[in-house]
């Protein structure tokens, strides 16, 4: 007999809400069925669109600043113009995913992205630039199919760590295509390439075929809901219905039955004891239509998780587009360079493997016991706390003529650890949220993140100097918008 607790997750057994058919557990160790085959494929499409969208980072300081022959403010421009792109596409993808489901669109904005990839070298100018980018922005989109593919596969006990681990895992490719675009640029040039042809031989040898790749593999072996067909996601809440109603908030089950699938994968079945509704049990992905979209943007209850994340991940976004040129700024030298400068910044990208999927496991844990008020004020916590370390990393870089590089990355750790889990919170909150356009509420969330991005991109751009004022100003706005947020009432499960 296989059991659940409040206080611990399954990673092993499949186990199967049939009321929903969502899973109630992790699998996360085993390819032998569809819920853990779409959680990873998920993360992959999310971690390689990374590969791509990041690339310019970590080589636009030094080696395309030099061949373009670009300003401050033009590197400044090329980063508000790629984020503008995913903006854009974000608010798209949601309404797409609840149309078409989140499978198909992650594979159509894998294969889309891949075109502007493979032309990123032709850019000779500053506009070829801003042109390659904005497109290249199409691939943040895959965010809001990875969490939305998640939510749809998993249940409300583990959707927040499901959608947490998919999310840390994918954004951890901001910092390894950091240090994957260096090293192979660093290759290049020492094999004999001019840095000139380098840093464009990179992306047509990394982004593209793993972006072609990982589209083919979602379509092949992905599948759209538990119930097969994106069409079906309807016949599997009714079945859960007459089958006697929703599971409950708590993870107290009697299992039913116990049964191996062909693959030797182990099946468990269970029933609901004690139910406490809550609409997310039963709740669909409905078509947008201008009556939900009304419906939808005028609660509070939808500002709450998009705003939190335009103070969060929108931060981390200006960060992670940006601190590969402030340390290089701050200590250029014989002994650092670029190389090193990229490095030192993809630890805060590199962090949301562990980071992110921390908020999400401590935002399931914290609703076992406090329920969806608990993930409110967890997120908001760790957002003005974020905050309030960016405001003192920024004095502490204006006050001092020569900042002890020590000191800044132990600052940029915790800062980056209070705001990549506060992300993991904020997408275990996201689907108590208008439940039943799950799509559109991540596509809402996500591009308002997006938003964030171009905002505090913004701040970096028109203050480059001092440079520590961006980030007090930052740290600012986002401990402001987090104590505005705890007015905002969210439902009790």
């Amino acid at each position: 007999m296989t059991s659940l607790t409040s206080s611990r997750i399954n990673f092993k057994d499949v186990v199967v809400n049939p009321a929903n058919l969502k899973c109630s557990s992790l699998p996360l160790f085993s390819l032998r069925n569809q819920y853990s085959v779409n959680f990873h494929l998920s993360w992959l499409g999310f971690i390689v669109a990374f590969l791509s969208w990041f690339a310019f980072a970590p080589l636009i300081p030094d080696v395309i600043k030099e061949d373009l022959h670009l300003t401050s403010s033009q590197v400044g421009n090329s980063n508000v113009v790629s984020l503008c792109a995913t903006l854009i596409v974000r608010f798209i993808a949601g309404p797409l995913v609840d149309r078409f489901g989140p499978r198909k669109v992650m594979a159509g904005l894998l294969l889309c992205g891949a075109i502007p990839s493979g032309l990123a070298g032709t850019a000779h100018t500053a506009n070829g630039l801003y042109i390659v980018r904005f497109f290249i922005g199409i691939l943040g989109g895959t965010f809001v199919a990875c969490q939305a593919w998640t939510t749809a596969f998993f249940d409300k006990n583990v959707v927040g760590t499901a959608n947490a681990l998919a999310g840390g895992w994918g954004n951890a490719g901001g910092g390894i295509t950091f240090i994957i675009m260096i090293s192979l640029y660093n290759s290049l040039v020492s094999d004999g390439l001019t840095p000139h042809v380098a840093w464009r031989a990179a992306f047509a040898i990394v982004p593209v075929p793993f972006l072609l790749t990982i589209a083919v593999a979602t379509l092949v072996f992905g599948t759209d809901h538990p119930a097969g067909k994106w069409s079906d996601r309807h016949k599997a809440i009714a079945q859960g219905i007459k089958a006697g109603g929703p599971p409950p908030v708590s993870l107290e089950h009697k299992v039913d039955s116990i049964k191996k699938d062909a693959s030797g994968d182990v099946e468990v079945t269970v029933s609901p004891v004690n139910a406490l509704e809550s609409e997310l049990d039963f709740a669909v992905n409905e078509p947008v239509t201008w009556a939900l979209v009304v419906k939808v943007i005028t609660r509070p209850l939808t500002w709450l998780p998009a705003l939190a994340y335009f103070s969060t991940f929108g931060y981390e976004l200006a960060i992670d587009a940006n601190l590969a040129n402030v340390l290089f700024s701050l200590y250029k030298s014989p002994n650092f360079g670029q190389t090193k400068a990229g490095y030192i910044a993809s630890i805060f990208g590199l962090l949301n493997i562990f980071t992110r999927p921390l908020g999400g496991y401590f935002g399931d844990l914290i609703y076992q016991k406090f329920g969806v008020p608990g993930k409110k004020y967890l997120l908001i916590f760790l957002g003005a706390a974020q905050g309030l370390l960016s405001i003192g990393l920024g004095l502490y870089i204006d006050n001092n003529q020569h900042p002890s590089l020590t000191i800044l990355i132990v600052l940029l750790v915790l800062i980056s650890i209070a705001c990549e889990a506060a992300n993991g919170v904020n997408f275990s909150l996201v689907p108590h949220c208008n439940p039943c356009s799950n799509g559109f509420m991540s596509g809402i969330v996500g591009g308002t993140g997006n938003l964030g991005g171009i905002m505090f991109a913004m701040i970096f751009r028109f203050q480059p100097t001092p440079l520590g004022k961006a980030l007090w100003i930052s740290g600012i706005i986002a401990v402001v918008i987090n104590l505005l947020l705890t007015v905002i009432r969210v439902p009790k499960v």
